[in-house]
């Protein structure tokens, strides 16, 4: 146990593993909070993207001009392909199954709407910028996996 603890401290650092905290009596609760906040960020990330391909999926190609305007052909493979990677990829992080991939795919999607905004409407980083945090937050997510709190971590294995 104490191995343990002294592992997670390590990784609780913002530098490197030489780096003391400040107030050394917080290592306890960022231990302690480590998993379950990665946990709260991946559910509402997958909440955000389920309920965002939630209409696509209900109407999958609903979104054929849309993709085709950004240069996607055929239009009625890409937006069925979009509607089932936001809500399935957000399902998918909800619970943290096949994690890496999930968050992958969607970041893909999410980069997409970064080129839209920014340079297809013209709308420069002010447009893009949600799309960017939520493009990061994947990022994150396609790295690092599912953490302890996750149907992959239940199942003993992650892609």
């Amino acid at each position: 146990m104490a191995t343990h603890f002294h592992e997670r401290q390590k990784d609780i650092s913002m530098t490197d593993k030489n780096t003391a905290l400040i107030i050394p009596g917080l290592a306890r609760v960022y231990a302690s909070l480590d998993g379950v906040s990665l946990l709260v960020l991946r559910i509402v990330l997958g909440v955000a993207l389920a309920i965002h391909g939630w209409p696509k999926i209900n109407d999958p190609f609903g979104a054929v001009g849309m993709v085709e305007q950004l240069g996607f052909y055929p239009g009625v493979l890409f937006s069925p392909l979009l509607a089932t990677t936001e809500f399935f990829g957000g399902i998918l992080l909800i619970v943290g199954l096949l994690t890496r991939p999930a968050a992958f795919a969607t970041m893909i999607v999410l980069l997409v709407t970064v080129w839209f905004h920014w340079i297809t409407l013209g709308q420069g980083y002010s447009g893009a910028e949600k799309s960017i945090l939520w493009a990061a937050i994947l990022l994150f997510f396609a790295i690092r996996g599912g953490n302890r709190h996750s149907l992959d971590a239940r199942i003993g294995r992650e892609f």
